[in-house]
């Protein structure tokens, strides 16, 4: 019987079609006998057996957040009648999580019972007044034991909406509750974001999207981001391993009252007539953070995050909920002569009331002074307390000050000329107060970043960096920053390991620790030596302060790497690459990564962009030759190959990425033992530790280790 408005079905009186999908159509009806509106889903066509399925599904199923079925006819389901309107993103970060539990609880429910949906997706989700109901389990299939085929796609056809599918599902796979796990991050995707995770004009591009494309990213809270991302790996083996799990991960995301101890310090404008005077008042921006850090309780975004949104005229709304913050400072910087005015403004994200403001018109010389009032102000303004006053520490000559603020100002990027900047206004600094203990560090810190990327032989540039680190500690013996880059001397030049661990642990002695120190210890002290899962909680940590910095995402991947959690370590170097599209080293990486799977085409494409970048790292020119003769370029191959073997340093790294993106893992160990010898800085936090799956199976592992005086040896 075909249904129209006015009929009747039974007791039930037929008023208004609701929908129609591929297997029945849907009707708004009365039930005459209890006087309440249902929604009656009636067969179309030869799927009997389908639908006798979903009766048997929802019968099982018993939750506020899941469809109720009333009745049962001979082609037709009487169900709840729902009155809501489907999902639609994006949604607000704490609405979307909190829709997220109730559909996270409902889909665990249905596998306690063994039943999967597979056929999740925004229109199956309705939003009522009290939360989420999950409708249609038309796809959804009871699991029997012992039942191969009990979860296979009938007849190898596709079911579902192909933009949720997970992989296996799109490929005919047998499925488990993993499968839903991957819909669910589809969807949650769409509700943070408002746009689809795979796009697509049409189904083959969208199931090539799903089978191949890592997800757009979202601007969503660090918490938020990775629960996304872990639900959207390709491999089932790589998400959660439940619902539970998921859920419980969302139910510890950070909102709401969480939030408000946390502020985003924007980079200050600058109102002075003189353009060149932006470095100060970023700098000033900059110092207000790093007090901040001493307040305990409070979250504090660092500089390269808060940073992002400069000259951008985005929303304070917007920026508080892609950093995760409660609160921001606003402000600008206006110098005349000897005298500075600084205006500050300290706004609640969620309403943009003002908490505190205040102007300071000083001379100069009182910016320090400056920079702790505000400081304290905000504290007071939220409640919370400075921490005890630490050991009072030398305030350095202000045109020092000056030099050191431009080469904060200069300090990201990784060009030779902007290495060479930064030097220049180190040097700068220290000729015009020799006994200002901050800027040895970055001077050190130069120096292994010159020789981290090739652009300095490390014998010539790692005991450069022990020196001036030694100077900084003379000067400030309680200076962490110095006590961790001897550590990175000692175990990455000497491969001294003791050493390194004893310096790690005087620079972590005390808190606040900066996200730079944090990544430091969790690359060049716990990743070295093999703490893997360690290192990623502390990136996790440093993500949570920083989570729009290219370098630590990059970082994140090489760690995620090392765990053979090849799908998110990908997903990460994507990530950075998003943040920054200029960061060559990330982009050279992604084609590494790419290589390793295959894709050689996509993966010389992506080493070209970097190394047309910075043609002069020995990395690069490895990678690049690697990638040209994976795609049959001998000859452009041969003579960077060329190139690399007769360069004065860094042959021996290059040719190690040279034979890794080959897959001559035995040559390719053979070189990073070269590069060992040459004492080559990032051996190991970039290449060894990452790779070291691939490098187990040379024939030169045990010589390797013993070289780098690893345990193992």
């Amino acid at each position: 019987m075909s249904l129209t408005a006015g009929c009747q079905l039974g007791p039930y009186e037929i008023l208004e079609p609701i929908g129609k999908g591929g297997m029945g159509e849907v009707w708004k009806a009365r039930d005459t006998r209890l006087n309440r509106m249902v929604a009656i889903k009636q067969l179309l066509g030869q799927h009997n057996a389908r639908f006798q399925q979903e009766a048997r599904a929802i019968a099982a199923l018993n939750h506020p957040h899941i469809c109720t079925l009333h009745d049962v006819g001979p082609d037709y389901l009487v169900m709840e009648f729902v009155e809501g309107k489907t999902l639609r993103g994006p949604l607000p970060t704490e609405e979307a999580v909190r829709l997220a539990v109730q559909m996270a609880g409902a889909l665990e429910a249905a596998h306690r019972k063994r039943i999967i949906h597979r056929d999740l997706k925004p229109t199956n989700v309705m939003i009522t007044e009290t939360g989420v109901k999950l409708l249609d389990f038309g796809l959804a299939k009871l699991t029997e034991p012992g039942d191969d085929d009990a979860t296979r796609t009938v007849e190898g056809t596709l079911v579902g909406t192909v933009a949720y599918m997970s992989p296996e599902q799109a490929q005919g796979k047998p499925l488990d509750e993993r499968s839903d796990i991957f819909s669910f991050g589809a969807v949650l995707h769409e509700m943070v974001s408002g746009a689809r995770a795979f796009p697509g004009e049409s189904t083959a591009e969208v199931i090539s999207a799903v089978l191949r494309d890592e997800p757009r990213a979202v601007d969503a809270p660090a918490e938020l981001a990775a629960i996304i991302q872990r639900c959207l790996q390709k491999a089932p083996a790589g998400r959660f391993a439940s619902m539970l799990e998921v859920r419980t991960a969302l139910e510890k995301v950070k909102l709401g009252e969480a939030s408000q101890s946390s502020i985003a310090v924007l980079p200050f404008a600058n109102m002075s007539r003189d353009p060149d005077d932006e470095f100060f008042s970023d700098g000033l921006a900059e110092e207000i953070i790093n007090a901040l850090v001493k307040v305990p309780g409070l979250k504090v975004i660092a500089r390269t995050s808060a940073f992002a949104f400069k000259g951008q005229n985005t929303d304070i709304r917007k920026i508080a909920e892609i950093l995760g913050v409660g609160n921001v400072l606003e402000g600008s910087v206006r110098r005349s002569g000897h005298r500075i005015r600084v205006t500050a403004q300290l706004i609640t994200a969620a309403d943009g009331s003002h908490l505190w403001s205040e102007r300071y018109d000083r001379e100069m010389t009182d910016v320090f002074a400056i920079q702790d009032e505000i400081a304290a102000a905000i504290a007071g303004a939220m409640q919370l307390k400075l921490s005890a006053a630490a050991a009072p520490r030398r305030t350095p000559r202000l045109p020092a000050y000056e030099a050191y603020l431009k080469y904060r100002h200069y300090q990201w990027g990784f060009t030779p000329e902007a290495l060479q900047r930064s030097k220049e206004c180190l040097e700068q600094a220290l000729a015009l107060d020799p006994r200002f203990a901050l800027p040895y560090v970055g001077l050190a810190d130069y120096h292994l970043a010159s020789a981290a990327v090739g652009a300095k032989p490390a014998r010539e540039a790692m005991p450069r960096a022990r020196d001036l680190a030694q100077r900084a500690l003379e000067l400030d013996p309680d200076l962490a920053e110095a006590h961790a880059m001897l550590g990175i001397v000692a175990g990455h030049y000497d491969f001294d390991w003791r050493e390194n661990d004893r310096r790690f642990r005087l620079a972590l002695a005390r808190e606040p620790i900066s996200c730079h120190l944090r990544q430091w210890h969790s690359l060049f002290h716990l990743s070295a030596l093999g703490q893997a899962e360690e290192a990623l909680r502390q990136l996790d940590r440093v993500l949570e302060e920083d989570p729009l910095s290219q370098m630590w995402h990059w970082t994140r991947s090489n760690v995620l790497k090392s765990l053979g959690r090849d799908d998110e370590a990908l997903a990460a170097n994507r990530r950075a690459c998003e943040l920054d599209p200029q960061f060559w080293l990330g982009r050279t990486f992604l084609g590494l990564h790419l290589a390793l799977r295959g894709s050689h085409t996509e993966a010389r494409e992506c080493i070209e962009k970097g190394a047309a970048a910075a043609p002069w790292c020995p990395i690069n020119v490895g990678l690049l030759a690697g990638a040209l003769e994976n795609t049959g370029e001998s000859e452009r191959a041969g003579a960077l190959l060329a190139q690399l073997r007769s360069a004065a340093h860094g042959s021996g790294i290059g040719l190690a990425y040279y034979h890794l993106v080959r897959g001559e893992i035995d040559h390719a160990a053979e070189s990073a033992g070269k590069a060992a010898e040459e004492r080559f800085p990032g051996i190991l936090t970039i290449l060894i530790r990452p790779f070291e799956a691939q490098f187990r199976q040379s024939r030169g592992w045990p010589a390797l280790l013993k070289k780098l005086n690893l345990p193992g040896a």
